[in-house]
């Protein structure tokens, strides 16, 4: 039986852990076997500039953690290495970055993930992974509402370009 002392330390990091995922926004976990140091190397690179927490966490203290949360569907998913990806503020950035990862790198494969609370399958993960970025939606939007004004802008300035041509033509006839 564990010491005391152990016994705290553990229910501490089920603590942090039950935080960080209650917190997150989007959550995706991945088996990393067989990636090379630097496939590694360059992934954890990826994510520290996405934003995301990225390490390996026992599958046992994830299962409390994602339990306390209400989250038992996940716990099937918590068997052989698991390297866990969470972001608090982009749902979508973990999902992005593994699935461009699990692309380029097929040692690497996405087991499931939690998106807004709810639980989701590969399939799922790799469908999130497709939408656009935040900025890309926001740039779509201001883009279709640029889009009338301009429109707007070309009618009334074609207008007066009109009565510009006409008052020419009047004050040439005039002048002749």
């Amino acid at each position: 039986m564990p010491s005391e002392k152990i016994l705290e330390a553990k229910k501490q990091l089920v603590r942090e852990m039950s935080e960080k995922v209650k917190s997150a926004k989007s959550i995706i976990l991945a088996d990393y076997r067989g990636l090379t140091v630097d496939q590694d190397t360059k992934l954890r690179k990826a994510m520290r500039e996405a934003g995301i927490e990225y390490k390996v966490v026992k599958n046992s203290i994830t299962a409390f953690a994602a339990k306390e949360n209400g989250l038992d569907d996940l716990t099937p998913f918590l068997n052989g290495p698991t390297a866990v990806a969470m972001s608090d503020t982009d749902a979508v950035a973990p999902a992005k970055v593994l699935a461009k990862f699990a692309k380029d790198f097929t040692a690497l494969e996405i087991k499931a993930g939690v998106v807004e609370g709810k639980v989701v399958n590969v399939a799922e993960v790799n469908a999130i992974a497709e939408l656009p970025s935040k900025e890309e939606l926001i740039a779509k939007v201001v883009g279709g509402l640029n889009g009338p004004i301009y429109g707007f802008a070309n009618v009334l300035s074609a207008n007066l370009r009109g009565l510009v041509v006409a008052l020419n033509a009047i004050a040439e006839k005039k002048g002749a």
